[in-house]
């Protein structure tokens, strides 16, 4: 297994080198400044469209209900594990970086929800379909086809192995054997190593739940984001925020070292070794920053397609929002709490790193504090779950020419994936999302910046018929 760990780290470090770091960051650029960074001067007017709909729009879900389905797959365990494990590896200073990647991916994510209704589609049984695949394919043309069935391929795999089943199941079974224990549990041994009985009970409930819900498609799963989403995030951020408050004295010192942690300031430090220091803290933050919010990934624009909508602007300025509250306002929270406690400096992993910092910070009894954590990485990972089985599932739809008996057969391929999740190692499970997350983001960066003029032409049409009121 250390030699199978080995092998996915080295190709880990391989796709999120520098070129890709580099290639999503001066995209977001390229998009900022085409857009005269269209993500401060109308994020007011994304907040409000967020909450209101489009009444003569076409499409299978609101705007909102689209949103909701996209936060269900961002807002999971990346902002509580990723948050926590990029701090543990690449300093404070990722929380910069993560924020910096965040303000750029908002552009990002901009274009992406913008290109996913101009180029949607509608099937032969009247499904409303979209996303980079087809903004790829009609947007670039036929020729760029293959490049489409590239992204369709990766963002199958970042599903089914990475970012949609193991590292959330992983994320809710690490949280549970934190908060109930495990030296006093009974063990069973499965998958060559001994697993709790929380680890299998967990597991197993969750495994049934994405199995009834994941049957009903688009509709059932945006009902139950619409439902869940939003008071899961409040609830998350009200307990951030009790850490924030209650520790304001704390904040400046935080502050401090995030930025000197992200330049690689050190007092005693050589200019190699600082600009070392750097370079990891931006590649932890950048990694986990799009794994949490998966802004150039191409996955939201997938259920942005089916927005109920006419104007592609208005659904990119919605879509827009998601990675402002993904980790402008969530990971920003995490980040915070984990550096004040100074929990990245113990000896821990994943999930319990973020513990540690609620036990610190809550005013509350430490298993109470445990109990909330456990409880909000639960339903931020499994609603993780569902946006991906969505996601995935349209990736499959692509490839098969939306072949009914592979999707039936996906599901449970895709539940399967959900079960065996549990039993992985924590490193491998992040590193192998990792790799699929920079293989998707590949192919949906290129196309943003080779379309980055049609996402020009179409804001500057949109908002110049806003000036002039032919929109309401």
């Amino acid at each position: 297994m250390d030699s199978f760990n080995e092998i996915i780290k080295s190709i880990d470090d391989i796709v999120w080198g520098l070129p890709l770091i580099i290639l999503i960051m001066v995209c977001g650029i390229l998009l900022s400044v085409r857009l005269r960074f269209i993500q401060i001067h109308k994020l007011g007017k994304a907040l409000k469209y967020m909450l209101s709909d489009e009444e003569s729009g076409h499409g299978e879900v609101s705007s909102f209900a689209a949103l909701c389905t996209a936060l269900s797959a961002t807002v999971g365990t990346g902002n509580i594990v990723g948050v926590a494990t990029a701090i543990s590896a690449g300093g404070p200073g990722a929380l910069f970086w993560m924020e910096v990647a965040a303000f750029l991916g908002m552009a990002t994510k901009y274009a992406e929800g913008l290109l996913a209704i101009k180029y949607r589609i509608t099937d032969q049984n009247g499904n409303i379909l979209g996303g980079p695949f087809y903004y790829i394919e009609n947007g670039l043309g036929s020729k760029w086809k293959w490049l489409a069935k590239l992204f369709a391929l990766f963002g199958l795999c970042a599903g089914l192995m990475g970012i949609g089943t193991i590292t959330q199941i992983s994320g809710i079974t690490s949280a549970a054997n934190n908060f109930f224990g495990s030296e006093n549990v009974a063990t069973f041994h499965i998958f060559g190593a001994d697993q709790t009985v929380t680890t299998i009970v967990a597991g197993l409930i969750i495994t049934i739940l994405v199995a009834l819900i994941t049957i009903g498609g688009i509709k059932r799963i945006s009902a139950v984001s619409e439902l869940i989403v939003p008071l899961m995030i409040v609830a998350y951020l009200v307990s951030c925020l009790v850490i924030v408050f209650t520790h304001l004295t704390e904040i400046p010192a935080a502050v401090s070292e995030i930025i000197r942690s992200a330049f690689g300031i050190r007092p005693i430090a050589g200019g190699a070794a600082g600009f070392a220091v750097m370079q990891l803290s931006m590649r932890s933050g950048v990694a986990r920053g799009i794994f949490s919010n998966e802004a150039g990934l191409g996955s939201a624009p997938i259920a942005a397609a089916a927005a109920r909508t006419k104007e592609p602007v208005r659904q990119g300025l919605v879509t827009m929002t998601g990675t402002f509250i993904d980790t402008i306002i969530v990971c920003t929270m995490t980040g915070l709490s984990i550096i004040m406690a100074g929990s990245y400096k113990k000896d821990l992993q994943g999930v319990a790193i973020t513990t540690d910092a609620f036990s610190y910070g809550l005013p509350l009894p430490e298993r109470v504090s445990a109990f909330i954590l456990m409880a909000c990485l639960a339903v931020f990972a499994f609603t993780t779950i569902l946006g991906w089985n969505y996601y995935s599932e349209r990736c499959l739809s692509y490839l098969t020419g939306a072949n009914s008996k592979a999707a039936a057969v996906y599901r449970w391929v895709y539940v399967a994936a959900v079960f065996a999740g549990p039993y992985l190692t924590v490193e491998a499970v992040w590193n192998l999302a990792d790799i699929f997350n920079g293989l998707m983001a590949l192919p949906n960066v290129v196309a943003l910046m080779l379309l980055s003029g049609v996402v020009a032409s179409e804001t500057k049409d949109y908002l110049k018929r806003l000036k002039a009121k032919e929109i309401e």
